[in-house]
């Protein structure tokens, strides 16, 4: 019978302590007692330095993969907590790997469908993650206690023009300037705040770019936001801040063309439960404080706090050539456009060079896309027919139709072995009990890819289900275009951010996502709220 070995540690102490050769060195012994077992060396699975906490980790992953393919049938791991610390993960684990006709075996106590193991293993989980609870609360109560003695810094990368000790890298009374670096910095407030010729951040990143310094990062083109950054940061004058901001759900994307972020992002935290580390000043409290005055006037008079002039889909057009977000910009009076940010300040975003995308007339695109919205509410029949095109599979959401075809892929796959095992039988190359014990095998995952393509399916057809659909929306087109006509302005802006995702412009080519209600419940939160793929 072939098996497979998995062992874990979680900390670069437990490495150096070499527990994971302890934990493959107890595994091996007690297989060796076992003459019914084979293990092959590519089938022995660790993860040194990983948390159990987490199911993301490279060797998990690879023995989960093997499983599916049903590479063995049996795994050994020392203790429960190796799996994982979190119970729901084991159970989850376990399950998974039963379903694929593979069973897992614990060397300190052996587990059966017998009740009392059972509980005994649930109550092995709930310790496990109790202590892994314990231990990151005692981490985290210890790392706040540094903090506020002033003993430990906040950051795991200094920041630009601070050198840390190579020993000690954490320790804020050995931290340095970067002789170079500092004075770069310096030098950046004096061109931000000396009255007689306060230059712009554009205009700062530009001159570092033609210097040739280089980036934080070691890059070789700095831009505004680089530059705001280091002019933001108190730790320049003198104070390094922890816990200054906290997670939390992200309300809004840098762009809809641009890739899918984690969904979460940063908020400021309160004022009084920042934790103060002093550090070496490179600037006066007083040229600080100065830089913080311009950039709040700055920010007073930027653009985006600009609402002088009334543009319909403000926010909502990103270009189709760099997928850069577009905004409204006022050439001369009576000429308004909607101007790719890439066009118009490649230096503030990092570009290559400038998008070459024509300016979109912001009238005529205002215009085009509310006349096409109230085409599409007086007419539901449109929407009907789309949902019909989705009811047929024609597009499918990328990640379900991914799976799909993963699975359907790998069913084949399964189909064609079972054909080959079938003329290695009939060549009398394999006994019957190994054509049983490997036809078994197959028939084991090829029955539980056919579960999981079901679930899949189902799950599809709760998206697709379009009866439900066309009549949620039906209702909502009815209300809504009986007001049409007599909406304000500020109506009409709440309406297209509610049923419009996204107009991409691609010069004389305009793309329109709309996203229409199925309930009252969706006319209360706007869709880009509602979507998991934020770019934070």
């Amino acid at each position: 019978m072939e098996v497979a070995l998995y062992a874990r540690v979680s900390t670069t102490r437990q490495q150096l302590d070499q527990t994971i050769e302890q934990q493959i060195e107890r595994l091996r012994e007690y297989l060796e007692e076992q003459t019914e077992w084979c293990l092959e060396e590519k089938h022995i699975y660790l993860d040194d330095g990983y948390s159990g906490a987490k199911l993301n980790r490279p060797g998990l992953d690879r023995l989960r993969e093997h499983v599916t393919k049903a590479e063995f049938e049996m795994i050994f791991i020392t203790a429960p907590d190796r799996l994982a610390r979190n119970y729901v993960h084991q159970m989850l684990l376990i399950e998974e790997f039963q379903n694929l006709g593979c069973q897992v075996q614990f060397l300190e106590r052996p587990m059966n469908q017998d009740p009392h193991d059972q509980l005994l293993l649930q109550i092995r989980g709930a310790v496990a993650e109790y202590e892994r609870s314990l231990i990151t609360e005692r981490m985290r109560r210890g790392r706040r206690a540094k903090l506020l003695s002033g003993l430990l810094l906040p950051w795991t990368v200094a920041p630009y023009g601070y050198l840390p000790d190579p020993e000690h890298p954490r320790n804020a009374r050995k931290v340095s300037l970067d002789p170079v670096k500092s004075e770069i910095v310096r030098q950046m407030f004096a061109w931000y705040t000396t009255p007689q010729k306060r230059r712009s951040l554009y205009w700062i990143a530009k001159k570092l770019n033609d210097d040739g310094i280089p980036t934080p990062r070691g890059g070789i083109r700095w831009n505004a936001s680089s530059i705001r950054g280091i002019l933001r940061s108190p730790v320049y004058a003198g104070m390094a801040y922890s816990d200054r901001t906290r997670s939390a759900p992200s309300v809004s994307r840098k762009s809809a063309l641009q890739p899918v972020g984690p969904g979460k992002s940063r908020r400021p935290a309160p004022r009084e439960d920042w934790i103060g580390i002093p550090v070496p000043a490179i600037v006066s409290q007083e040229v600080y404080d100065t830089a913080q005055q311009r950039l709040d006037e700055n920010k007073q008079m930027s653009r985006r706090n600009n609402h002088s002039h009334d543009y319909l889909l403000r926010g909502l057009v990103s270009c189709g050539q760099c997928h850069l977000s577009s905004t409204g910009r006022m050439v001369s009076p009576g000429y308004s456009y909607y101007v790719c940010r890439g066009r118009r300040d490649s230096l503030g975003f990092a570009q290559e060079e400038r998008c070459t995308a024509r300016y979109a007339p912001s009238r005529a695109l205002d215009s085009l896309v509310w006349e096409d919205l109230c085409k599409i509410i007086s007419t539901p029949e449109l929407i009907t027919h789309a949902l019909e095109r989705a009811q047929a599979g024609e597009w499918l959401p990328q990640a379900l139709q991914s799976r799909k075809e993963t699975l359907t892929k790998s069913l084949r796959q399964l189909e064609r072995q079972q054909e080959r095992l079938l003329e290695v039988y009939l060549g009398e190359v394999i006994e019957r009990e190994e054509f049983e014990r490997k036809r078994r095998e197959l028939s084991d995952t090829q029955n539980a890819l056919h579960r999981q393509l079901r679930q899949l399916e189902v799950q599809v057809q709760k998206q697709l289900d379009t009866v439900e659909l066309a009549a949620g929306i039906g209702d909502f087109c009815e209300r809504i275009q009986q007001t049409l006509p007599t909406l304000t302005f500020e109506q009409r802006r709440e309406l297209v951010t509610l049923l419009i995702d996204r107009v991409v412009v691609d010069d004389e080519k305009v793309e329109i996502r709309y996203v229409i209600p199925t309930s009252p419940a969706g006319e209360e939160k706007l869709f880009c709220h509602l979507r998991t793929d934020y770019q934070s």
